[in-house]
């Protein structure tokens, strides 16, 4: 075991006002199995890059082992998985992939198949497995999870949790809470270590920033009182001091005395203020602000909103999914689950009425407002202006539900282009807030969005009790809002 140091990071991209980090001071173990967490636009993914010497930088970042990042980029996707996996790990037993993938749950047939034909998944596993074999690296894994289903994400947790030495960037507790042992969270004003998982960092979140909400209050209340007890100690020596005109000879050192007594009074009440004020503009720096989201649904005539008999979805020859039957009534929230490529996504466009053959039959009143959120956020790229002005949607209210969701005012005048991906899955679900629907049809509505947010939308779901349909790997996230869950089972 050896010891990473950080001393002094400062860093800032060119043209900004403003640093990312500024004076971070940290040390990490390298045994360690660390989460890295933070608020969309915080500097996760930057951070990582400093670590691998990608940006030039202030301060000091000194390790023994040398840092690789996943995704590793793979150049040639036609060349086979085996050439690779030899690639990137350059001596191996063969014994010890097979082990690997097989506690991937990846067949070791795969390395005789071109990369690029493997799928999404089943590339994530591989380049893990091809990662973790080199010697002496130290891991930095951003977001692992985004192609990944919910077996999938859990046979990647236990392996994670039987190795060690990396820096884990994700947004699923469930995932965290698995396979961490620290976490280093990326806050308003500073990175900090802590040892544990997810769930026990946010415990402790929580209890302290429920101590800095009471004592700002008592400290505000504090504050006030010193400062009318100021104004009527400097009125009451004021009085004084005027009394002295007119006072005989031998009553002025009394009065005199009397005056010079209120001033120190007055001098320790506006001491005992400064201090308080002190101690005010420390707290609450890192309280993050997880104002309330609502939804407003909107009504509808009858209980039963959609309706599915027998639907089956096939692809040329290739049957995906077959026999799938479902009804959705008010205030239910179904979850679609299975593994990727079961069809999930594809029932959700045939309910939205797009052009996919299916057989089966399905039922929608022609009269129901239906709210949609993609999977694909590529074609973002005008202002949130004109965004709101072509959905029909009002600008106030989107960008008021985008400031809940901690975007940053200066984020309001960029093109969404320049958004980094969680920002643009925020921006799908501020439209989805804002516009009124019977139901709510939302197609991994999580991706890339921050914990503090995911939190925020659950909240959020439970309140308002919109009738949904949607289709998330997040197992937190749908066992916290899911009233039914539809398996679909890939043939």
């Amino acid at each position: 075991m050896s010891q990473m140091s950080i001393r002094n990071l400062t860093f800032g991209y060119d043209g900004s006002y403003d640093n990312i980090f500024e004076d971070v001071n940290i040390q990490i173990d390298t045994d360690w199995k660390l989460g890295l967490i933070g608020r969309n636009g915080r500097g996760k993914t930057t951070f990582l890059k400093l670590l691998m010497g990608k940006y030039e930088h202030g301060g000091l970042i000194h390790s023994t082992v040398k840092f690789d990042y996943f995704p590793f980029e793979v150049e040639n996707k036609n060349k086979d998985t085996i050439e690779i996996v030899n690639e990137i790990a350059d001596e191996y037993e063969m014994w010890v992939l097979e082990k690997e993938l097989s506690m991937l749950s990846v067949s070791e047939n795969v390395l005789h198949r071109p990369f690029g034909t493997l799928s999404n998944g089943e590339q994530t596993k591989v380049l893990l497995a091809a990662l973790f074999m080199r010697e002496n690296n130290f891991l930095l894994i951003d977001e692992p999870t985004d192609h990944l289903d919910v077996n999938a994400r859990e046979t990647v947790s236990k392996y994670l949790k039987s190795k060690k030495s990396f820096i884990l960037v994700s947004h699923d507790r469930y995932f965290l809470d698995s396979c961490i042992d620290h976490v280093l969270a990326i806050n308003k004003t500073n990175i900090e270590v802590q040892n544990g998982n997810f769930s026990s960092w946010w415990k402790n979140k929580e209890l302290n920033d429920q101590y800095e909400i009471s004592e700002n209050e008592r400290l505000k209340k504090d504050i006030d009182r010193l400062t009318e007890a100021s104004k009527q100690t400097a009125s009451w020596s004021e009085q004084i001091e005027k009394s002295k005109i007119g006072s005989h000879v031998s009553d002025r050192g009394y009065v005199g005395h009397q005056a010079a007594k209120m001033m120190k009074r007055s001098k320790n009440t506006q001491s005992r203020q400064e201090k308080a004020i002190a101690q005010k503009s420390e707290l609450l720096k890192n309280v993050e602000s997880n104002e309330s989201l609502r939804i407003k649904p909107l009504r509808f005539h009858s209980d039963t909103l959609i309706e599915v008999n027998n639907l089956s979805v096939a692809y040329g020859e290739n049957i995906v999914c077959e026999n799938v039957s479902f009804k959705l009534f008010s205030g239910q929230r179904i979850a679609l689950i299975g593994k990727n490529g079961c069809g999930k996504s594809s029932i959700l466009k045939i309910l939205l009425g797009e052009d996919i053959v299916h057989t089966g039959d399905v039922k929608i009143p022609k009269s129901l407002v239906i709210s949609y959120i993609s999977q694909d956020t590529s074609f973002l790229s005008q202002s949130l202006k004109e965004f709101a002005f072509e959905n029909k949607i009002d600008e106030s209210l989107f960008k008021a539900i985008l400031r809940k969701m901690d975007f940053s005012r200066v984020q309001f005048e960029k093109d969404m282009s320049e958004f980094s991906a969680g920002q643009k899955k925020k921006t799908l679900l501020a439209k989805s807030l804002c516009q009124q629907a019977n139901v709510y049809i939302w197609d991994e509505p999580l991706n890339y969005i921050d914990v503090f947010s995911r939190m925020q939308i659950v909240d959020l779901i439970k309140s308002g009790n919109p009738s949904m349909i949607f289709v998330e790997h997040d197992k937190e996230f749908t066992d916290s809002i899911a009233t039914h869950k539809i398996e679909i089972l890939r043939k």
